[in-house]
């Protein structure tokens, strides 16, 4: 079942308009996360929102926005006030222009939503933005109010639908010329640059976000288990970094170590690893209440263990 829409209104290209929905694309609820607790009661902390000079508790009703003009000096600002100054946006998302894909800097992305028509009507609209895009090989650039607050939005076909990517506008991005300008300009020969591709060319593939596991959040489920199971957690001897004397050997070396580990034969008794499949529940980590004498099979997602389990999950 998908997930509630984030925003349903009109997708609108000159006088072509269609009813749309925007649903998340991502998700941070599969990662593990932490309740905060009294370390002597062992309780949840619980966090009130309290007059800052009084002291008090102070009920969401009475609680307004306020822009600080200087320390101790408040504009209030309405729920009202600020409907009032709503955008055509708040409910349409006016293609403004259609750019290539590279144009478009990364730094500038900030989250994916899925867009697909919104209901049983304007699906041929609908069809003939997507197609359209997809067939110039563009991006389509617009506008949408999310959270009070307007974004741009790019538009890119996928499948039968459209992801649309908000962007951060220019005063967000930081220039990289305060972090830039104190890197040394080296000359780098041609033997390193050499070297340097054939271990590029060694590690070529494609990208292929199933092959890569969450290290961190399988630390974290195999800490909790310990912990469970009643062992005494030791810290772990930490790598340490080796420095460079010889760039030059350095790269030779790598290139045979990454020419070592494409000439070693499979062993017969343990088949490459392939990438995990999806796993359909969550939450799975954990080992049995029952038994810490055996571990669980590993599902595809590190979270996935903690199914079933009485551990609680943070809000």
């Amino acid at each position: 079942m998908a997930p509630r829409a984030n925003w349903k209104g009109f997708l609108r290209l000159s006088l072509v308009t269609c009813p749309v929905a925007l649903y998340p694309a991502t998700s941070e609820s599969e990662k593990i996360s932490f309740n905060q607790l009294n370390r002597q009661t062992g309780h949840r902390i619980k966090y009130l929102k309290v007059d800052a000079d009084t002291g008090d508790e102070v009920p969401n009703e009475d609680i307004v926005k306020g822009y600080e003009l200087e320390k101790g000096q408040y504009i209030e600002v309405s729920k009202e006030e600020l409907e009032e100054i709503a955008l055509e946006s708040t409910r349409t998302i006016e293609i403004d222009e259609f750019v290539g894909r590279s144009d478009i800097d990364p730094r500038y992305l900030i989250r994916p939503y899925y867009i697909r028509p919104d209901g049983k009507v304007g699906h041929d609209a609908f069809a003939v933005i997507r197609d359209t895009t997809r067939e110039m090989d563009k991006v389509a650039i617009g506008r949408v109010v999310l959270a009070n607050r307007e974004h741009i939005i790019a538009l890119e076909p996928m499948d039968k639908g459209l992801v649309g990517t908000l962007l951060r506008y220019p005063y967000e991005v930081r220039s990289e010329q305060e972090y830039f300008d104190e890197i040394q300009d080296v000359k780098v020969t041609k033997d390193m640059l050499d070297l340097a591709r054939h271990i590029v060319n060694q590690k070529a593939g494609r990208f292929d976000p199933a092959k890569f596991e969450d290290h961190y959040e399988t630390a974290l489920i195999d800490l909790i288990n310990e912990k469970r199971a009643g062992k005494v957690i030791r810290p772990k001897e930490r790598p340490k970094g080796e420095n460079v004397v010889d760039l030059m050997e350095a790269l030779r070396r790598s290139v045979g170590k990454e020419a070592g580990k494409q000439a070693a034969p499979a062993k017969a008794d343990k088949p490459a690893k392939k990438p995990r499949k999806a796993a359909a529940g969550q939450k799975e980590m954990l080992m049995p209440k029952a038994s810490n004498t055996t571990s669980p099979k590993r599902p595809s997602r590190p979270s996935d263990f903690l199914k079933g389990s009485r551990v609680k999950k943070a809000s």
